[in-house]
């Protein structure tokens, strides 16, 4: 238990040797997950995205290819991500159209009102003083710009729960949870959907 422990609490802060294998396993073992939430986004000219706690960075790719004129800011809190992810878009950040930075989503080193899109996927069940993270978010969006949270967890399956005992500082949250704090937060329209067979939970905020 003590290992199994060690490498789940990597999927909060990434660090060292299990880090790394956690980053990996980041990319591919959430990519459908990934893509389904990505199938929410609405019809839209993002300009200006970000993606917020983007661990290894594959869903920053994907914004890249889903937005192909778009800049794409990546951001996390693990020192370790922001280079895994740098490594992951290296092309684009060479071609100007990526930037990865380290940042805590509490306080978001991002000028107010600068994006079109933000996106959260796994990740704001670490977020610390989840208003004041949303409230985050909404000050960096533009007017009508989304945030898209993404989660493996609806907050009510017991599998996702039993991580809550395993991984420290987790919390899984409900639509209905995630949806009064967005508004609490500043947003406007919030929508959800549950996946037909699984419980993924995909959340679409509108400021």
């Amino acid at each position: 238990m003590g290992i199994a422990k060690s490498f789940f609490g990597q999927t909060r802060k990434p660090e060292g040797f299990l880090g790394k294998m956690m980053l990996g396993s980041m990319n591919s073992g959430h990519a459908k997950l990934a893509d389904w939430g990505f199938s929410h986004l609405p019809g839209m000219t993002a300009g200006r995205a970000v993606d917020l706690g983007c661990g290894g960075g594959r869903n920053a790719g994907e914004l890249l290819k889903k937005y192909p004129e778009a800049h794409v800011t990546a951001i996390d809190y693990s020192a370790l991500s922001v280079e895994k992810a740098k490594e992951f878009n290296q092309a684009m950040v060479a071609a100007g159209r990526c930037e990865v930075l380290q940042g805590d989503v509490s306080d978001l080193p991002l000028a107010a009102g600068t994006f079109d899109l933000a996106t959260a996927f796994e990740t704001v069940y670490f977020w610390p003083g989840l208003e004041k993270c949303f409230a985050q978010v909404a000050r960096v969006l533009k007017p009508g710009g989304y945030f898209m949270i993404c989660n493996e967890s609806d907050g009510t399956d017991p599998t996702s729960l039993k991580y809550e005992k395993i991984i420290d500082g987790m919390k899984n949250y409900t639509a209905e949870e995630l949806e009064a704090v967005l508004k609490a937060a500043g947003f406007s329209e919030v929508t959800s959907d549950h996946h037909p067979s699984r419980p993924w939970l995909t959340v679409l905020a509108r400021k």
